[in-house]
Protein backbone atom coordinates (compact mmCIF):
# COMPACT_ATOMS: atom_id res chain seq x y z
CA UNK A 1 0.00 0.00 0.00
CA UNK A 2 1.27 3.45 -0.89
CA UNK A 3 0.77 5.99 1.90
CA UNK A 4 1.04 9.75 1.55
CA UNK A 5 1.80 11.91 4.60
CA UNK A 6 0.99 15.59 4.14
CA UNK A 7 3.47 17.91 5.85
CA UNK A 8 2.41 21.43 6.80
CA UNK A 9 4.58 24.15 8.35
CA UNK A 10 4.26 23.30 12.04
CA UNK A 11 3.68 19.55 11.61
CA UNK A 12 5.66 17.74 14.30
CA UNK A 13 4.29 14.20 14.29
CA UNK A 14 4.94 13.51 10.63
CA UNK A 15 8.10 11.45 11.09
CA UNK A 16 6.64 9.49 13.99
CA UNK A 17 3.83 8.53 11.64
CA UNK A 18 6.15 7.84 8.71
CA UNK A 19 8.27 5.54 10.88
CA UNK A 20 5.23 3.45 11.82
CA UNK A 21 3.91 3.29 8.25
CA UNK A 22 7.30 2.24 6.89
CA UNK A 23 7.39 -0.64 9.38
CA UNK A 24 4.20 -2.13 7.94
CA UNK A 25 4.50 -5.01 5.44
CA UNK A 26 4.42 -4.15 1.73
CA UNK A 27 4.14 -0.42 2.36
CA UNK A 28 5.62 2.63 0.67
CA UNK A 29 5.50 6.10 2.19
CA UNK A 30 5.62 9.40 0.30
CA UNK A 31 6.10 12.79 1.98
CA UNK A 32 3.69 15.32 0.45
CA UNK A 33 4.50 19.00 0.95
CA UNK A 34 1.45 21.17 1.62
CA UNK A 35 2.13 23.43 -1.38
CA UNK A 36 2.08 20.50 -3.79
CA UNK A 37 -1.08 19.36 -5.54
CA UNK A 38 0.01 15.94 -6.83
CA UNK A 39 -0.88 13.09 -4.46
CA UNK A 40 1.49 10.82 -6.44
CA UNK A 41 -1.03 7.99 -6.81
CA UNK A 42 -1.12 7.27 -3.09
CA UNK A 43 -3.74 4.81 -1.85
CA UNK A 44 -4.18 6.34 1.60
CA UNK A 45 -3.51 9.92 2.71
CA UNK A 46 -2.58 10.91 6.27
CA UNK A 47 -2.69 14.36 7.83
CA UNK A 48 -0.38 14.20 10.88
CA UNK A 49 -0.47 15.99 14.22
CA UNK A 50 1.34 19.16 15.14
CA UNK A 51 0.62 22.88 15.10
CA UNK A 52 0.04 23.76 11.45
CA UNK A 53 0.68 27.47 10.90
CA UNK A 54 1.21 27.84 14.64
CA UNK A 55 -2.50 27.20 15.31
CA UNK A 56 -3.23 30.83 14.49
CA UNK A 57 -6.93 31.77 14.20
CA UNK A 58 -8.06 28.22 15.07
CA UNK A 59 -6.26 24.91 14.86
CA UNK A 60 -6.36 23.82 11.22
CA UNK A 61 -8.13 26.97 10.01
CA UNK A 62 -5.24 28.11 7.80
CA UNK A 63 -3.94 24.68 6.77
CA UNK A 64 -7.29 23.82 5.22
CA UNK A 65 -6.46 26.42 2.51
CA UNK A 66 -3.10 24.86 1.61
CA UNK A 67 -2.98 23.95 -2.10
CA UNK A 68 -2.79 20.21 -1.42
CA UNK A 69 -6.11 20.23 0.42
CA UNK A 70 -8.02 20.72 -2.83
CA UNK A 71 -6.44 17.52 -4.11
CA UNK A 72 -7.15 15.75 -0.82
CA UNK A 73 -10.80 16.84 -0.99
CA UNK A 74 -11.15 15.58 -4.56
CA UNK A 75 -9.44 12.32 -3.61
CA UNK A 76 -11.87 11.82 -0.72
CA UNK A 77 -14.88 12.74 -2.86
CA UNK A 78 -13.87 9.95 -5.24
CA UNK A 79 -13.75 7.42 -2.41
CA UNK A 80 -10.07 7.72 -1.51
CA UNK A 81 -9.03 6.99 2.07
CA UNK A 82 -7.93 9.92 4.24
CA UNK A 83 -7.08 10.00 7.94
CA UNK A 84 -6.22 12.94 10.18
CA UNK A 85 -4.62 12.55 13.60
CA UNK A 86 -4.91 15.35 16.18
CA UNK A 87 -4.16 18.50 14.16
CA UNK A 88 -4.97 16.48 11.05
CA UNK A 89 -8.42 15.79 12.51
CA UNK A 90 -8.86 19.51 13.14
CA UNK A 91 -7.88 20.30 9.54
CA UNK A 92 -10.36 17.77 8.14
CA UNK A 93 -13.17 19.33 10.18
CA UNK A 94 -12.17 22.84 9.09
CA UNK A 95 -12.12 21.64 5.46
CA UNK A 96 -15.62 20.16 5.78
CA UNK A 97 -14.38 16.63 5.10
CA UNK A 98 -15.60 15.58 8.54
CA UNK A 99 -18.65 16.89 10.40
CA UNK A 100 -18.45 18.94 13.59
CA UNK A 101 -15.56 20.87 15.11
CA UNK A 102 -12.78 20.59 17.67
CA UNK A 103 -13.14 23.25 20.38
CA UNK A 104 -10.98 24.38 23.27
CA UNK A 105 -10.69 21.80 26.06
CA UNK A 106 -13.18 22.47 28.83
CA UNK A 107 -10.40 23.10 31.36
CA UNK A 108 -8.84 25.65 28.95
CA UNK A 109 -5.49 23.87 29.27
CA UNK A 110 -3.23 21.85 27.01
CA UNK A 111 -3.55 18.20 28.00
CA UNK A 112 -0.74 15.69 27.47
CA UNK A 113 -1.40 12.28 29.01
CA UNK A 114 -2.15 8.63 28.32
CA UNK A 115 -5.79 7.66 28.35
CA UNK A 116 -8.06 4.84 27.24
CA UNK A 117 -10.16 4.33 24.13
CA UNK A 118 -12.76 1.79 23.14
CA UNK A 119 -13.96 1.40 19.53
CA UNK A 120 -17.33 2.48 18.23
CA UNK A 121 -17.69 0.91 14.79
CA UNK A 122 -15.30 -2.04 14.38
CA UNK A 123 -16.14 -2.64 10.71
CA UNK A 124 -14.16 0.29 9.34
CA UNK A 125 -10.86 0.22 7.44
CA UNK A 126 -9.05 1.65 10.49
CA UNK A 127 -10.75 -0.48 13.16
CA UNK A 128 -11.45 -3.85 11.52
CA UNK A 129 -8.88 -5.77 13.60
CA UNK A 130 -10.06 -4.30 16.92
CA UNK A 131 -12.53 -6.37 18.90
CA UNK A 132 -15.74 -4.79 20.16
CA UNK A 133 -15.21 -3.76 23.78
CA UNK A 134 -11.41 -3.70 23.49
CA UNK A 135 -9.54 -1.04 25.46
CA UNK A 136 -6.51 0.74 23.97
CA UNK A 137 -4.09 2.92 25.91
CA UNK A 138 -3.24 5.87 23.66
CA UNK A 139 -1.67 9.29 24.40
CA UNK A 140 -3.28 12.65 23.72
CA UNK A 141 -1.57 16.04 23.37
CA UNK A 142 -3.88 18.92 22.51
CA UNK A 143 -5.45 22.15 23.67
CA UNK A 144 -8.39 22.10 21.24
CA UNK A 145 -9.62 18.53 21.24
CA UNK A 146 -13.19 18.85 22.51
CA UNK A 147 -15.36 17.33 19.80
CA UNK A 148 -18.60 19.21 19.18
CA UNK A 149 -21.48 18.91 16.72
CA UNK A 150 -24.99 20.31 16.76
CA UNK A 151 -27.85 18.04 17.76
CA UNK A 152 -28.93 17.17 14.22
CA UNK A 153 -25.37 16.38 13.12
CA UNK A 154 -24.71 14.30 16.23
CA UNK A 155 -27.91 12.33 15.68
CA UNK A 156 -26.76 11.50 12.14
CA UNK A 157 -23.27 10.49 13.32
CA UNK A 158 -24.69 8.10 15.89
CA UNK A 159 -27.41 6.73 13.61
CA UNK A 160 -24.90 6.09 10.82
CA UNK A 161 -22.36 4.40 13.13
CA UNK A 162 -19.66 6.99 12.41
CA UNK A 163 -17.88 6.96 15.77
CA UNK A 164 -14.36 5.51 15.58
CA UNK A 165 -13.48 5.69 19.27
CA UNK A 166 -14.88 6.77 22.60
CA UNK A 167 -12.87 7.91 25.61
CA UNK A 168 -13.33 5.31 28.34
CA UNK A 169 -11.79 4.14 31.59
CA UNK A 170 -9.41 1.23 32.02
CA UNK A 171 -12.36 -1.15 32.16
CA UNK A 172 -13.83 0.09 28.90
CA UNK A 173 -16.66 2.01 30.57
CA UNK A 174 -17.63 5.21 28.74
CA UNK A 175 -17.93 7.58 31.71
CA UNK A 176 -17.53 11.32 32.20
CA UNK A 177 -14.43 10.93 34.37
CA UNK A 178 -12.56 9.49 31.38
CA UNK A 179 -13.49 12.41 29.12
CA UNK A 180 -10.47 14.68 29.68
CA UNK A 181 -11.32 17.36 27.12
CA UNK A 182 -15.11 17.47 27.44
CA UNK A 183 -16.00 16.00 24.02
CA UNK A 184 -19.69 15.41 23.38
CA UNK A 185 -20.63 11.80 24.09
CA UNK A 186 -16.98 11.02 24.96
CA UNK A 187 -16.16 10.98 21.24
CA UNK A 188 -12.45 10.63 20.45
CA UNK A 189 -12.74 10.06 16.70
CA UNK A 190 -15.24 9.90 13.86
CA UNK A 191 -15.55 9.15 10.16
CA UNK A 192 -17.60 10.71 7.39
CA UNK A 193 -20.90 9.33 6.14
CA UNK A 194 -19.10 7.55 3.28
CA UNK A 195 -16.73 5.89 5.79
CA UNK A 196 -13.57 6.69 3.86
CA UNK A 197 -12.43 9.79 5.80
CA UNK A 198 -11.33 9.33 9.42
CA UNK A 199 -10.21 11.59 12.24
CA UNK A 200 -9.10 11.06 15.82
CA UNK A 201 -7.51 13.27 18.47
CA UNK A 202 -5.37 10.63 20.27
CA UNK A 203 -1.99 9.68 18.77
CA UNK A 204 -1.78 5.98 17.78
CA UNK A 205 1.58 6.60 16.09
CA UNK A 206 3.05 7.40 19.51
CA UNK A 207 2.17 3.97 20.87
CA UNK A 208 2.87 1.63 17.98
CA UNK A 209 6.30 0.28 18.85
CA UNK A 210 7.51 -2.01 21.63
CA UNK A 211 10.46 0.32 22.25
CA UNK A 212 7.91 2.87 23.51
CA UNK A 213 6.63 0.29 26.04
CA UNK A 214 3.20 0.57 24.43
CA UNK A 215 2.10 -0.79 21.07
CA UNK A 216 -1.68 -0.52 21.49
CA UNK A 217 -1.98 1.96 18.62
CA UNK A 218 -0.38 -0.35 16.09
CA UNK A 219 -3.58 -2.30 15.59
CA UNK A 220 -5.10 0.74 13.87
CA UNK A 221 -2.38 0.66 11.21
CA UNK A 222 -2.59 -3.13 10.97
CA UNK A 223 -6.32 -2.72 10.29
CA UNK A 224 -5.50 -0.54 7.29
CA UNK A 225 -3.09 -3.16 5.92
CA UNK A 226 -5.71 -5.87 6.52
CA UNK A 227 -8.20 -3.83 4.49
CA UNK A 228 -5.66 -3.45 1.67
CA UNK A 229 -5.03 -7.19 1.61
CA UNK A 230 -8.76 -7.89 1.39
CA UNK A 231 -9.12 -5.45 -1.50
CA UNK A 232 -6.27 -7.15 -3.40
CA UNK A 233 -7.79 -10.58 -2.79
CA UNK A 234 -11.15 -9.64 -4.32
Amino acid sequence: MKFGVVIFPGSNCDHDLISVLESLPNSEVIELWHKDTDLQNCDFIFLPGGFSYGDYLRSGAIARYSPIMKSVSEFAANGGFVMGICNGFQILCEAGLLPGALLRNTNRKFICTNLYLTPGNTNLPVTNKIKKGAVLKVPIAHGEGRYYADVQTMDLILANDQVLFYYCNQNGEIVSDSNHNGSLNNIAGICNAGKNVFGMMPHPERCADDSLFNSDGRIIFESIISMANEMVAR
